[in-house]
């Protein structure tokens, strides 16, 4: 039996106002001043934080590779600056090639307002999400041509050439 105009017209008004109705409740607007429930599962990321990859002032690095908070931008101190940072400006990676020395850490700053992450091709590191402000610290130990990526904006890349 074929469902009539009528009912199909009950049915999407229905799946209407049930998805309105959960898109209210999930973004706290139920309506009355109610504050979210305590109990509601969430999110807690490495950091301790509310937002992944920063590092409250003071505690120490997020996650291994993140420079701790003495001498970073992440609590607000000038960025490493010299022939082994790379700087992440304007969805880029700045230089686009970097040439150094086995051993050589190289430290990325992400200047964005948007995060970041560093990535290698071949998975040889990984950082976490980088907010504004904060720096990754990998050390090149062998030789080598390292392609990487921003995983969340694929379209930014860069390469590290390491040499002996």
């Amino acid at each position: 039996m074929r469902p009539t105009r009528s009912s199909r017209r009950a049915a999407i008004a229905a799946t209407v106002a049930a998805a309105a109705l959960l898109t209210a409740t999930a973004c706290g607007s139920g309506g009355g001043g109610k504050t979210a429930d305590p109990a509601a599962p969430g999110f807690t990321f490495a950091s301790g934080t509310a937002t992944p990859g920063m590092v409250p002032d003071g505690a120490g690095p997020a996650m291994p590779g993140m420079t701790s908070a003495a001498g970073t931008s992440a609590t607000g101190a000038p960025a490493p600056a010299g022939p082994d940072a790379v700087t992440i400006d304007n969805f880029a990676f700045g230089p686009g090639s970097l040439t150094v020395t086995a051993g050589t850490t190289v430290t990325w700053t992400n200047k964005d307002e948007e995060p970041h992450t560093v990535v290698a091709n071949d998975g040889s590191f990984r950082s976490p999400t980088l907010g504004t402000g904060a720096t990754y610290t990998f050390t090149f130990a062998k030789p080598g041509s390292f392609a990487y990526v921003c995983s969340i904006h694929p379209f930014m890349h860069a390469t590290v050439v390491v040499t002996p």
